[in-house]
């Protein structure tokens, strides 16, 4: 079957967990710049999820350009990213709220973590699906960057216990190491 119904599911339920994030920033009581420091853990946590979010929805575009027909299988993966996608709005206003404390930064990662694997999935599936020699095959090669931000994020989850600004820091470290897309599926494009 095609992928035009899968990468629209996908924007959809994109969109909303973004939109469900920003709902959760709450207006200051107050007029001047001081009423905003209270805001301050909720807004870092916001920024840092939203750009995880972005990063999902950048490589997810890239890897469903590269993708000529989805099955059955595909979809429930696709499926399975999404649902991980979408606890993030929850926990990222509970380590917020909680100004990151262990527990909720611990439960941060695991989505994260959740999230990294369900996403490897889903590339896995399709590698298969496209076969060994496929542009998709190619493009994803031996995803170093997709496990060095699995076992980052397990490291970090122990780390929560111990110093949850360091597990941040780590969380801070795999975004950037993905900020920029990942340019393995468009270099097999443009060959």
């Amino acid at each position: 079957m095609g992928k035009g119904r899968l990468e629209a599911f996908s924007d959809g339920v994109i969109a909303v967990i973004i939109t469900i994030m920003v709902l959760e920033l709450k207006v200051p009581h107050g007029i001047d710049l001081p009423a905003l420091i209270p805001s301050i853990p909720v807004f870092l946590s916001y920024v840092l999820s939203y750009i995880y979010i972005g990063i999902y929805w950048n490589n997810h575009h890239h890897m469903l350009h590269a993708v000529q027909h989805v099955t059955g299988g595909v979809l429930w993966a696709n499926l399975h990213l999404l649902f991980w996608l979408s606890l993030v709005p929850f926990v990222t206003d509970w380590m917020s709220e909680n100004h990151f404390a262990a527990v909720p930064v611990a439960m941060y990662g695991v989505v994260l973590l959740m999230s990294g694997v369900a996403y490897y999935i889903l590339a896995r599936i399709l590698v298969a699906r496209h076969g060994p020699d496929s542009m998709l095959a190619r493009a994803f090669g031996k995803d170093f960057k997709g496990i060095a931000s699995v076992v980052l994020y397990a490291i970090a989850i122990a780390l929560a216990f111990v110093a949850p600004w360091l597990a941040g820091v780590l969380y801070v470290a795999v975004a950037i190491m993905w900020l920029i897309p990942d340019p393995r599926i468009e270099h097999q494009i443009v060959q």
